[in-house]
């Protein structure tokens, strides 16, 4: 069964990080060319915060909001949520659906490594279940039934 760790191996790519002074507009533009939904906030090499587009909408609607003077010190998500580095795809699952995440940071070794979205434990449990399913149709074919000793004869 893949852990979490094994997931992000599969899905490659570094830990995207900002400065918490960062301009959320700056913050934005790194989102976008990265294509990706979440911006983890590093300071002196350690994440202190995750910054992601709920965070955008919640701040957009606050009176004065202006993305190029905001730091992401100030709209981000200070309280992280993590999983060990060899949860399973079933603990993934269970974490995301039971509090509602959209993002899940990774740790190991006191550490973040990465971090994972449902789509991401989603492909990897759908990638394990086509391999399941290939092992059983390899075990089990037709050509099993078709040699069994006792299958009805044609009578002469």
């Amino acid at each position: 069964m893949k852990i979490a760790q094994e997931i992000l191996h599969e899905k490659g790519g570094d830990v995207i990080c900002v400065s918490p002074d960062t301009t959320l507009h700056d913050a934005l533009t790194k989102m976008v060319k990265k294509n990706i939904g979440a911006m983890l906030i590093k300071e002196a090499d350690k994440i202190i915060g995750i910054w992601t587009e709920r965070d955008l909408m919640k701040s957009s609607i606050k009176p004065g909001f202006d993305p190029k003077t905001a730091k992401i010190k100030d709209h981000m998500t200070k309280k992280l949520v993590s999983t060990p580095h060899n949860a399973t795809v079933y603990n993934l699952q269970d974490k995301f659906v039971g509090q509602r995440l959209r993002h899940l940071l990774v740790e190991k070794d006191g550490e973040f490594i990465g971090i994972l979205s449902p789509g991401d434990v989603m492909r990897a449990t759908l990638d394990e279940k086509d391999h399941e399913l290939k092992e059983l149709n390899a075990k089990v074919s037709w050509d099993y039934y078709e040699d069994w000793r006792w299958k009805t004869r044609k009578k002469n």
